[in-house]
């Protein structure tokens, strides 16, 4: 059985092949960092207009890396929430005309639930039952995971997701867009502990919430003071830069780290499944190893190519088949916040 999964949540277009092996026959995903660099965020308009143009290209393409012809596709997938509404409603119609050009059946994605489905594509075996953590430019959510299917969720962001935080940051920092990565590369040769940067709601065990609007807002005091400022006229010295950048990542990481092994605590469990584009984070990585191996808690990362957005992913598809749980073609999408427009 072999399944055409589309993605177009945000902005990346992007289309896949799978097969019920879960073995990826073609993946292509289309960027847009180039279009939102210069507002330093994802601009919703703009995403939904390149999604317009780039989706039939990317479907065709994905098909041609598979070898596959329409007649052995006997599904189509798609994320259906959360995600930019006017980015969800493209892969949603053409996901709609294929099926009823086709006659396949369609089945609707969360893309939530499918970043956690990437750790069991890429572990080759059941991942389940386990804690999820998804962090990405959206997202910082935490999910009991009993199942493929069965999601509960136990804490998320109360304000900015943390790679929401990493590019407006990054921003401040005059750092270029996307943040994450500048963001980490500058932290890389800084000094952490020059800035006492705060752990928002990670000293409260009550709570599996995240909160990093507060973590953003010390960065911008600590790099300004109080009052009004255009961060483009100032002239940051590259050790200052490299020394919040390094302080920031830290606080970030502390968070989530912190929160993630309170939920394994919370639900009982001693598997820990991860993804996002945050996860491709070598500081976090490397921190989370370290935690879970304390703790004697398994931990699954989906590898890096897997944690930004893709269609790969959107093979969780399979397990909705399974129990019959396919979409009719009046579905709608749900539209969820996803964080990280332009910078303030």
């Amino acid at each position: 059985m072999r399944i055409l999964t589309i993605e177009s949540t945000c902005d990346e277009t992007a289309a896949a092949v799978v097969d019920d092996e879960l073995r990826v026959l073609g993946s292509v995903v289309a960027s847009q960092d180039a279009l939102h660099q210069r507002f330093r965020g994802v601009v919703p308009e703009i995403a939904a207009r390149a999604h317009v143009e780039r989706m039939l290209p990317v479907i065709d393409e994905a098909m041609r890396r598979a070898s596959t012809v329409w007649d052995d596709i006997d599904a189509v997938a798609v994320a259906v929430t959360p995600g930019l509404a006017g980015s969800l409603v493209v892969g949603l119609v053409a996901a709609k005309t294929l099926c009823l050009a086709l006659d396949k059946p369609l089945v609707a994605v969360n893309h939530l639930h499918a970043h956690i489905y990437a750790c069991r594509i890429a572990r080759g075996a059941d991942i389940f039952p386990c804690v999820g953590l998804i962090v990405s430019g959206g997202h910082s959510s935490l999910y009991h995971c009993r199942g493929p299917t069965e999601f509960e969720l136990l804490g998320q962001t109360i304000d900015d997701a943390a790679g929401e935080a990493f590019d407006k940051v990054a921003a401040m920092l005059g750092l270029p867009y996307p943040g994450g990565p500048a963001l980490a590369g500058a932290a890389a040769t800084g000094d952490a502990s020059r800035f006492h940067l705060p752990r928002p709601l990670l000293g409260d065990p009550s709570r599996l919430d995240f909160s990093f609007s507060g973590l953003k807002t010390a960065v911008r005091y600590a790099l300004a003071g109080v009052g009004k400022i255009d961060f483009a006229e100032l002239d940051l010295d590259p050790r200052l830069v490299a020394d919040i950048a390094a302080g920031f990542q830290t606080a970030i990481v502390d968070c989530l780290v912190g929160k993630s092994m309170l939920a394994i605590d919370r639900a009982g469990l001693a598997r820990l499944c991860v993804g996002g584009g945050v996860a491709a984070n070598d500081h976090f990585r490397s921190r989370l190893e370290s935690a879970c191996a304390a703790g004697g808690v398994e931990l699954i990362i989906a590898p890096r190519e897997l944690c930004t957005d893709n269609a790969v992913m959107g093979a969780i598809a399979f397990e909705h088949i399974k129990v019959g749980a396919v979409a009719p073609l009046d579905l709608d999408i749900t539209p969820g916040l996803v964080r990280g427009g332009p910078s303030a």
